[in-house]
């Protein structure tokens, strides 16, 4: 079974399951390419982020190139988590000057998406992103503003977590 199928199969929500996936596929060659390629196809997009982060917090890189096709999958994500795992994995990909535009495209997105766990992680991701490219942290400081007066309880939490870090 290849790993496009193997995600296929997955029911969407078995941790265990999608965990026995990485370990069973993570060791391949072309792991990363089949991994950023699945990001593209929304029956895989979910699964396939959920793979990336858990390599990513397991200490994998991506290469400059891969990086790149993540940022340029942003735009045509369509579900939530997959959106919530990219996010979250911002911090693990530098931003290329290439890239800055499709990335701030996708964070001014999901600055106001429904969900607030994405919402949270986006706030992360402009930070991320001004923390690279100064010229961003003006705005980042008005966006964690009107977090701390307009978001959720979570979402507050997140902004606070990032202004206690700074941008020094």
């Amino acid at each position: 079974m290849s790993i496009s199928s193997a995600i296929a199969n997955w029911n969407g929500k078995s941790t265990d399951d999608i965990t026995a996936i990485y370990d069973l596929y993570y060791k391949e060659s072309d792991f990363y390419s089949i991994i950023v390629s699945l990001l593209k196809n929304k029956s895989s997009e979910t699964g396939a982020s959920w793979l990336l982060k858990h390599d990513f917090e397991l200490g994998g890189q991506l290469n400059v190139h891969e990086i790149s096709i993540v940022y340029g999958s942003l735009s045509q994500l369509e579900h939530w988590q997959a959106k919530l795992h990219l996010l979250q994995c911002i911090a693990y990909m530098p931003i290329s000057k290439k890239d800055v535009k499709k990335l701030e495209s996708f964070l001014r997105l999901t600055l106001s998406d429904s969900n607030k766990f994405v919402r949270a992680w986006s706030y992360n991701g402009f930070y991320l992103l001004a923390k690279q490219y100064s010229e961003y942290q003006e705005e980042a400081s008005q966006f964690f503003d009107m977090a701390l007066r307009d978001e959720a309880p979570s979402v507050k939490a997140r902004v606070r977590n990032i202004l206690k870090v700074g941008f020094s």
